[in-house]
């Protein structure tokens, strides 16, 4: 139904950014009424993150409108957008976690008394706003540092309702969330809205659409595709309407190898992270593993590089069972992993190239069981510098002088020093430019085609699309439907994101 004029809390109205050459935002209209919720959906890179930014005050549009509650507004900062009633609660929850519930909810902005915190009134005022919220009371006097995830996040929820939000943005709340903590969030979000709270309801999860949101609205390239109301759409439309149309993923002919796996995962598991996880990998074969924010797929990966350990399931390499209980266990079975976070647990900012490179491989050279070979080493790194066309002075320039894309180039050349016989890529191209992007998945097919079994972990679906012989989708922790290289990318997407039907798949 339609809303009518006065049940419209927030207007946005033809809204634009751009960042240098790249046009976040075009022309951008969204109306969300009060007491709903509007969902907001899109691909990586479709929109949703600037315009969420810019609702909340952090950031500033380059063009267009915003109203709210029927009034032209400007929201220069987020402490202006908490004024106005609008509040953002974010995956990861922006708490202090030394800190009292309590304290958290009420901290900047404490109820006084003669100049002094009147604690009493602080703790009648959050027993009042948890029993309102169906949370528990004694909440109230535990350390944040205590709670699981979904309690923090309630907790989030507790301190913006507290300033008497009128206008909730979620994003991506449920990623990191159990099945059982995401009925009580919902229950939650149900509650708001009954007091006629609006959510705006960010999600990579288009099957729990249906269970919580009335209005979706899907953006694609920084615009909005169209607003519909949740019920007149499916998992599989909505998935289209993200894609727009198929897309030439821009595959080279390859012809992947058959034969025994090279790496082979039987019911893989570790606690509640992911369960029975099933990959076959040959030698010479690229296999995408793919999925959405939070579906578990990057536990998988570190668990196959052995920093977090397996609980259930086994992991086969070349027909022997390797028992990898650490990142040294998985290079001893020429296990190699090239991962998401470049910065923390990929390069060596302060060091050069060289060391980046050789670094975890001084054994290979070494002269006489304890001399390096000097000469050896800066052949070895000189070699894998032209080999990834990785673009620096020479050997010994500071990593952190490098682009991005060079400075992933720098992290997979080191698992190249000794060739693996399994590559785990763990989002390769993320967060760098399309040159360097186009260069990364060359040299993954020039891999395979040496024959390393690879194995890319990726929510990035073109990328999987494009690179991949296989792709086998996670959701919720488990392996689920598994795709050809000639799938539609609507179709996978609808898998990953609660479709399960066979349709499309291989």
């Amino acid at each position: 139904m339609a809303a009518q004029q006065g049940d419209v809390l927030l207007d946005v109205e033809g809204l634009s950014k751009s960042y240098g050459a790249v046009r976040a935002l075009e022309q951008v209209s969204v109306r969300v009424r009060k007491g709903s919720v509007h969902a907001v959906v899109g691909e990586n890179g479709a929109g949703k993150s600037t315009l969420i930014k810019i609702i909340s005050g952090a950031e500033r549009a380059d063009a267009g409108t915003l109203r709210f509650a029927g009034e032209p507004v400007t929201v220069p900062g987020t402490n202006q957008a908490m004024d106005l009633g609008i509040a953002t609660v974010y995956q990861e929850p922006q708490l202090f976690a030394d800190l009292t519930v309590a304290e958290n909810i009420f901290l900047g902005r404490e109820i006084r008394r003669g100049g002094r915190i009147d604690w009493r009134a602080q703790a009648e005022r959050v027993q009042t706003l948890l029993d309102e919220l169906g949370l528990p009371r004694h909440y109230a006097r535990r350390q944040v540092g205590e709670l699981s995830v979904a309690a923090k996040q309630q907790v989030s929820i507790a301190k913006a309702m507290a300033r008497e939000a009128r206008l909730l943005i979620l994003d991506e709340p449920s990623a990191i969330l159990t099945d059982n903590e995401i009925e009580i969030l919902f229950d939650l979000v149900r509650r708001l809205v009954q007091r006629g709270v609006a959510v705006i309801y960010i999600s990579h999860r288009l099957d729990e659409l249906f269970r919580i949101t009335d209005t979706v609205t899907v953006m694609r390239d920084g615009q909005v595709v169209g607003t519909f109301g949740t019920e007149d759409l499916s998992v599989r439309q909505i998935a289209e309407l993200m894609v727009g149309h198929e897309l030439d993923n821009g595959r080279t002919h390859r012809d992947p190898p058959a034969g025994e796996p090279m790496l082979s995962l039987r019911g893989l598991g570790r606690g509640e992270a992911f369960r029975d996880v099933d990959v076959d990998v040959a030698a010479g074969e690229i296999v995408a593993l793919y999925g959405l924010v939070g579906s578990g797929a990057d536990e998988i990966a570190a668990t196959l590089y052995g920093i977090k350990p397996a609980t259930a399931g086994s992991i086969t390499i070349g027909g022997t069972p390797a028992r990898i209980r650490s990142p040294r266990d998985a290079q001893r079975h020429r296990l190699a992993m090239l991962p998401a976070d470049r910065k923390q647990h990929g390069v060596f900012a302060i060091q050069d190239v060289a060391f980046n490179i050789t670094t975890g491989h001084a054994r290979g050279f070494r002269r006489f069981g304890f001399l390096m070979d000097r000469a050896r080493e800066n052949r070895v790194v000189r070699e894998l510098m032209e080999r990834l066309a990785v673009k620096a002075p020479g050997p010994h320039t500071p990593v952190d002088a490098l682009s991005g894309g060079n400075q992933q180039k720098v992290v997979l050349a080191r698992q190249l020093v000794d060739r693996p016989s399994v590559l785990v890529l763990e989002e390769p191209t993320q967060g760098v430019d399309v040159g360097a992007k186009e260069e990364i998945h060359r040299l993954v097919a020039d891999l395979a085609a040496q024959g390393t079994a690879v194995l890319v972990v990726t929510a990035d679906l073109p990328e999987a699309l494009r690179v991949a012989d296989r792709i086998v989708v996670v959701r919720q922790g488990t392996t689920t439907v598994e795709f050809d290289p000639g799938a539609r990318q609507a179709d996978v997407l609808a898998a990953a994101a609660g479709e399960l039907s066979q349709e499309g798949a291989g």
